[in-house]
């Protein structure tokens, strides 16, 4: 079963990020924890997000489309990135998100998706 993870962390860290220099590819890290899924076969895909103060959030009430900054209301954490895995089972999702590092600095949300 496939199992996205929510990764959050602090919103004023994430929005302190310097933007990233147009047509100039990062230089690889090295991310043991990505290492590691890797080379067991379980991770599938992920990325960082941009940080909240370049996120919308829409809203269509009564025919009318709002747009807010950020993607929610004053918080002190925000989804800053995303995993998807492959595994049997939510408690191997749940031991692999416990092994992501930033879950020490925030939090990880794992939910099962529904389409696989």
């Amino acid at each position: 079963m496939r199992y996205l993870m929510l990764v959050c962390w602090g919103t004023d860290a994430m929005n302190a990020q310097e933007e990233p220099t147009p047509g100039r590819a990062a230089e690889p890290e090295s991310f043991p924890w990505l290492d590691d899924v890797r080379a067991r076969g379980i991770w599938v895909t992920g990325d960082q997000l941009a940080p909240p103060r370049r996120g919308r959030t829409v809203r269509v009430r009564d025919g009318k489309t709002l747009v807010t900054d950020g993607p929610f209301a004053e918080t002190k954490e925000a989804v800053g990135g995303f995993d998807i895995i492959e595994c049997p089972s939510l408690d191997e999702a749940v031991e692999i998100a416990a092994a992501h590092p930033l879950a020490q600095l925030g939090s990880i949300e794992v939910r099962p998706l529904w389409g696989s």
